[in-house]
């Protein structure tokens, strides 16, 4: 599996919606946010596009 870098990619459109996260996981990214200078929510958002890109076969039917 390839390492995870947040990239230097424009912003593309996006959309206002609410979630929740564990107050650790918030505590991380909001720590890796200070250390590279990109807000929680770029942080995020690219964790989350990362994710939905290295999904396998078997975890997307669970």
């Amino acid at each position: 599996m390839k390492d995870f870098k947040l990239p230097n990619a424009s912003e593309d459109k996006s959309v206002l919606k609410t979630i929740r996260l564990k107050n650790n996981t918030l505590k991380e990214i909001e720590k890796l946010s200070k250390q590279s200078n990109l807000s929680v929510n770029r942080i995020i958002n690219e964790c989350l596009e990362y994710a939905l890109n290295h999904l396998t076969d078997d975890s997307e039917t669970k």
